[in-house]
């Protein structure tokens, strides 16, 4: 199942939740308590189970808790108020549940692994060797993806694998006469933009470090 695309299949996935709800909000308590508690790894990998193991309910979970006053009328429409006011419930009874489920909705049906929300970055200079230092943290919802710490070359050395990574995909897509939809394609002019913005900054800054001498502060 890719997603809730039909309303035929809308109503069955919502009459299948209606069956199990009481045990459904048994485990939803449970993952928001794992919520409250600050344990963001096992609550994904608990929500990942649920959608493997029960996708129509997790849809009709994950769309309820998305708030949308579309689903809820569509379900209305479809089911009646009562049904319709049960999911409305799920929304209000467990807002920290939304972003998990969302992402999770994402793995499912776009074959994502981990999407990245959120990306701190600090930089900081080491005064031994004379150079700038980048941090930075990656996160999926709670789920801290991975930390990092290094120079800017080693920065950009990162940088140049994902470029050259990207490249790869597109290059295959065009070997095997594949397509790219038009909001990726816009999506990628934009990121290119960005990016020809941001090597022509940094060409700036390395001009004018080469005429600072080494060590004078």
């Amino acid at each position: 199942m890719d997603d809730v695309d039909s309303k035929e299949m809308l109503g069955t996935v919502v009459e299948e939740y209606l069956e199990q709800e009481r045990g459904t909000r048994a485990l939803l308590d449970e993952l928001e308590k794992l919520s409250i508690e600050g344990k963001h790894e096992k609550l994904r990998e608990r929500v990942r189970s649920f959608a493997e193991h029960n996708q129509e309910v997790f849809y009709t979970v994950a769309l309820a808790l998305t708030n949308s006053a579309h689903f809820f009328g569509d379900v209305e429409a479809q089911l009646g108020v009562g049904p319709a006011d049960k999911l409305r419930d799920l929304a209000e009874t467990y807002p920290s549940l939304a972003e998990p489920f969302y992402l999770v909705r994402v793995e499912v049906t776009q074959e994502r692994l981990n999407p990245i929300t959120e990306l701190d970055v600090t930089t900081s200079y080491h005064h031994e060797e004379e150079v700038p230092l980048v941090s930075y943290s990656a996160a999926s919802g709670g789920v801290n993806l991975y930390d990092y710490k290094g120079t800017p070359h080693e920065v950009l050395q990162t940088a140049i694998f994902l470029a050259e990574a990207t490249n790869d995909s597109l290059e295959a897509a065009l070997a095997k006469d594949h397509s790219v939809n038009t909001d990726e394609l816009s999506e990628l002019i934009e990121r290119h933009e960005q990016l020809e913005s941001e090597l022509n900054a940094l060409q700036d800054n390395i001009d004018a470090l080469r005429r600072k001498p080494v060590g004078d502060e």
